[in-house]
């Protein structure tokens, strides 16, 4: 009847330490923590020791494993009859795991789905979580699909689905989700269970998660119509730049297209001049993620027509 927690990580020693001493935090313990590393060459396993004698620990190396087969390996190698998932890099809200475990120990679900937030040091950082990353407020529960930075499943389910697809490198989490669904599992939406996760630091690595994030749908041939109408809309606006007449209705798309996030902006305490320079970023970042999106789907797409 035990909790196991599972994480994967790689080259994480920047990050894994503010993970494992949130997880020391927690208002209910683990009976486990089971980490596998995928060949870290930068010290994390020596960060990992130093939570040794503060966690009921078990480190396993597969050097080389994607994520999806680092969580099946650690899943496998655990014990608890339900099993909570997180990523080097979040730091985990200390009522984290209580949340997260509570519909399953009580058995009214199957899977648990908690919430992620962003975590900025700077003002890019904190325009890209606002522009990136919905509010808690804004999820709507029957259609939420969980982020296995903060998920939790009874194990029961994990192996009706076989476990998280291997073949992938990224959308893994998506896909085991909609099996999960598929297979008719429960799902509860567990808003208090929050794993706080720092956004990227620039426009080149955003770009680029982005681009593996698009490229993952395409690989699993997921969300066609929304990447068509991305697709559309685009067109649309450069045939439209050429009539003047259109412009008015180019502009009042464009505000809709941003609102979302300059009303989170509003809710974040900005100082005046920080708000200026973060609403200043978030059509940029709008941009960049579009773009980043519109290469990164059709490399999916010719993945998986070439297999």
């Amino acid at each position: 009847m035990g909790v196991s927690v599972v994480v994967t990580v790689l080259n994480e020693a920047a990050s894994i330490g503010a993970l494992l001493e949130s997880l020391c935090h927690q208002t209910s313990a683990p009976d486990e923590v089971v980490i596998v590393d995928g060949g870290s060459s930068d010290g994390t396993l020596k960060v990992i020791e130093n939570f040794n004698s503060r966690l009921p620990l078990t480190v396993l190396v597969h050097s080389g494993c994607t994520i999806a087969a680092g969580r099946n390996r650690a899943i496998e190698a655990s014990n608890g009859e339900f099993i909570a998932v997180t990523d080097a890099g979040a730091r985990l809200s200390p009522g984290w795991l209580e949340a997260l475990a509570r519909p399953l120990t009580e058995g009214h679900a199957d899977v648990s789905s908690g919430f992620f937030a962003a975590d900025p040091l700077s003002v890019f950082e904190l325009a890209l979580g606002a522009t990136t990353l919905p509010l808690a407020g804004e999820i709507e529960p029957e259609e939420f699909l969980p982020s296995s930075r903060s998920v939790a499943f009874t194990r029961k389910a994990w192996f009706s689905v076989g476990g998280y697809p291997e073949e992938l490198d990224y959308c893994e989490d998506l896909v085991f989700d909609l099996r999960l669904r598929d297979a008719g599992h429960k799902f509860a939406w567990v808003p208090d269970a929050v794993a706080h996760t720092r956004p990227r630091s620039d426009l080149r690595s955003f770009f680029l998660q982005y681009y593996r994030y698009a490229r993952g749908d395409g690989k699993a041939d997921l969300w066609r119509r929304r990447h068509a109408l991305r697709y559309g809309a685009y067109l649309a606006l450069l045939f439209g730049l050429r009539a003047p007449l259109v412009w008015p209705l180019l502009l009042a798309s464009g505000v809709a297209y941003l609102h979302r996030p300059v009303a989170r902006h509003k809710l974040s305490g900005l100082a005046p001049a920080e708000r200026a320079q973060a609403l200043a970023l978030v059509p940029v970042i709008r941009l960049v993620g579009d773009v980043a999106k519109m290469l990164g789907y059709p490399a999916g797409v010719w993945w998986r027509l070439r297999r």
